[in-house]
């Protein structure tokens, strides 16, 4: 079976194809012969999409609770950036298509890796007057075993903040 190169397409954003092509071409046929063997077209999640009721009280809470920083793009939409992700921002009634077939707030369940010990996100959860619903606690994560607690933001989304601890 050929190789099928649409997939280098697709493995980077179009603009950045040329400078990043060898790569682009590796990723690919790792992507390819992973699929041919049974295992996962896809690497790692590169955004979501998170439908907001309460913009300004979901912003204060992704910005100045969690750290995340505040982009705009296109025509005038919001963006969360942290460590090589984001989170796009949809208001309530206002959503960009496409979208999902039912968005709406409070519907999610995310788990976010900490880049300090568990100890100062809860300092800083108490701080900023955040309840914590449950933790620490063990649990397992994508890569290992991890100690979390549990929050919810403006939305009602439940939040789990986990230290790995391998």
């Amino acid at each position: 079976m050929p190789f099928p190169w649409s997939l280098v397409a697709k493995a980077v954003p179009w603009g950045e194809v040329a400078k990043r092509a060898p790569e682009a071409v590796r990723r690919a046929k790792q992507a390819y012969a992973s699929h041919r063997a049974g295992g996962a077209l896809v690497e790692r999640l590169d955004h979501l999409v998170l439908t907001t009721a309460h913009k300004d009280a979901c912003l204060a809470f992704y910005t100045g609770v969690l750290g995340m920083t505040l982009h705009t793009f296109g025509d005038g939409r919001l963006a969360l950036h942290f460590g090589q992700q984001k989170i796009n921002l949809h208001i309530k009634g206002q959503e960009f298509e496409p979208k999902a077939t039912h968005p709406v707030p409070g519907a999610l369940d995310l788990c976010f890796l900490s880049v300090v010990p568990l100890d100062e996100v809860m300092q800083r959860l108490q701080q900023a007057g955040v309840p914590i619903l449950q933790g620490p606690v063990p649990r397992t994560g994508a890569v290992g075993p991890m100690r979390s607690v549990y929050v919810r933001d403006p939305d009602g989304n439940l939040i789990e903040i986990s230290e790995p601890l391998s």
